[in-house]
C-alpha cells in the first residue's frame, strides 16, 4: 500500500515576494538569474521554518547557489494565478494537489520534463505525458480537538449533531485541494453526486463558512475554536508537533469503513518559465534520494519514490495511523473534466 505526505504551511515572506516578482517573461537576462520561483499549495513549508520545503530549499541553494522564491496559496488559487500570468509568466515550478495539477496540464500551463528519479515514482503518481510528477505523497483526512472532543466523531452522520454548530469548518471546494477532496470523498462514500450534495446541504447548518486555505483551520481546531475540520495526513501530522490538541481521523458512512484516498503533492515545470533550467534543477533535487529520505522524517509525509523505504519514527507512526482505513482511487480524469459542475452543484446545495 502506498503512502503519501505533506507538512505545515507558512506564508512568511509570501506577500513581500509577490511584490518583488518582476515581469521577466522569459528574457535571456532572466534565464541567467540564480533564482527559481515556486508556486505551491500550502502544507510543505513549516510554520516555524522546520518543514520539508525549508530543509530542501536551503540545501538546494547551498548546493547550487540558486535562491528559491516561494509563493503559497490554495491548490486552485495557485493554478488560477499562473493562468492569469500566462502571457507574462512569473513561476518556474508549480506544486499542487489533484485535480489541480491535471487542470494545470490540460490548460497548457506545464511543459514536459521528466526529473531524475521519476522512474521510481508509480505510474498513477505522475503524468503519462511527462508534464508533472509527485514529489511528496499524502492522504486526505479530518482533524478533531482531542481535548474538547476526546473521541473522533467517526461518521459523516455524527457531524450533523447540533453540538458541531459553528464548531465545524472545511476549506472551499474548487479553491483548496483539501476542500475539493471533501467533495470527492463524500461522493465516493455516499455513492454519487446527488446523495453527497444532499448530505453536504444538511451539514451546512453546522459549517462556519468558506476558507481558501486548509492549513489555517488546524490552529483553530487546536485552540478549540473549532472541534472538527478537514485536512490531510502530512500537513496535520506535521502541525500536531506544535499543536498538541490535534488528532487525525477518517470519516466513514454510517455502517461502513473509514475511507481515504491519495492526495500527492505533484510538481511540474511551468511553460515558458523565466528560469527553466533552474526549475529543472529544483525538480531533480526534490526527487533526489536525499530529499526523498527526509519527506517523512522532516515533513511528516510519504516519499514519492517507491525505492525509498522510510523507517524513521514518523514513518512508523504514519503507517499505524492509516491501518484499517480503506484506500480508494478517484477517477481523476472524470474529476478534471467535471470539476466545475461538481463545484457548482456544491454551491447550489450549500448556498455558498
Amino acid at each position: 500500500m502506498r503512502m503519501y505526505a505533506k507538512p505545515v504551511a507558512a506564508v512568511t515572506g509570501a506577500l513581500a515576494l509577490a511584490a518583488s516578482l518582476t515581469a521577466c517573461g522569459g528574457s535571456s537576462a532572466a534565464s541567467d538569474e540564480k533564482v527559481v520561483t515556486v508556486y505551491s499549495a500550502d502544507g510543505l513549508k513549516g510554520e516555524k521554518g522546520d518543514g520539508w520545503y525549508d530543509k530542501v530549499f536551503a540545501d538546494f541553494e547551498k548546493e547550487t547557489g540558486i535562491k528559491v522564491k516561494y509563493v503559497e496559496g490554495g491548490s486552485g488559487e495557485m493554478v488560477q494565478r499562473a493562468l492569469r500570468e500566462k502571457s507574462n509568466t512569473q513561476a518556474d515550478v508549480i506544486v499542487t494537489l489533484p485535480p489541480f495539477i491535471q487542470q494545470a496540464g490540460s490548460k497548457g500551463l506545464l511543459q514536459k520534463y521528466t526529473p531524475k528519479g521519476a522512474d521510481q515514482v508509480d505510474g498513477a503518481d505522475k503524468a503519462a505525458d511527462g508534464s508533472w510528477t509527485s514529489v511528496v505523497n499524502n492522504y486526505f483526512g479530518f482533524i478533531h480537538n482531542k481535548k474538547e472532543l476526546p473521541e473522533a466523531p467517526g461518521t459523516w452522520e455524527a457531524l450533523l449533531d447540533g453540538k458541531f454548530r459553528n464548531k465545524l469548518q472545511y476549506s472551499t471546494p474548487g479553491v483548496a485541494g483539501d476542500g475539493t477532496a471533501v467533495l470527492i470523498k463524500a461522493m465516493h462514500d455516499f455513492g454519487g453526486q446527488a446523495p453527497a450534495m444532499e448530505y453536504l446541504k444538511k451539514l451546512q447548518a453546522n459549517n462556519v463558512g468558506p476558507s481558501s486555505s486548509t492549513s489555517k483551520l488546524a490552529p483553530k481546531v487546536d485552540k478549540g475554536e473549532l472541534l472538527v475540520a478537514n485536512g490531510d495526513v502530512q500537513m496535520n501530522f506535521a502541525q500536531a508537533k506544535s499543536m498538541p490538541n490535534l488528532a487525525i481521523w477518517f470519516p466513514a458512512k454510517e455502517g461502513g469503513k473509514p475511507t481515504t484516498f491519495a492526495l500527492p503533492y505533484a510538481a511540474g515545470l511551468v511553460d515558458k518559465a523565466p528560469h527553466t533550467e533552474n526549475g529543472k534543477k529544483l525538480l531533480d533535487f526534490m526527487l533526489s534520494e536525499g530529499a526523498q529520505r527526509e519527506v517523512s522524517a522532516v515533513g511528516g509525509g510519504f516519499p514519492a519514490r517507491k525505492d525509498i523505504k522510510a523507517t524513521d519514527a514518523n514513518a512508523i507512526e504514519l503507517a499505524k495511523l492509516i491501518e484499517g482505513v480503506e484506500i480508494f482511487e478517484p477517477d481523476w480524469a472524470d474529476i478534471d473534466t467535471n470539476l466545475s459542475s461538481y463545484v457548482d452543484a456544491w454551491k447550489s446545495a450549500t448556498g455558498s
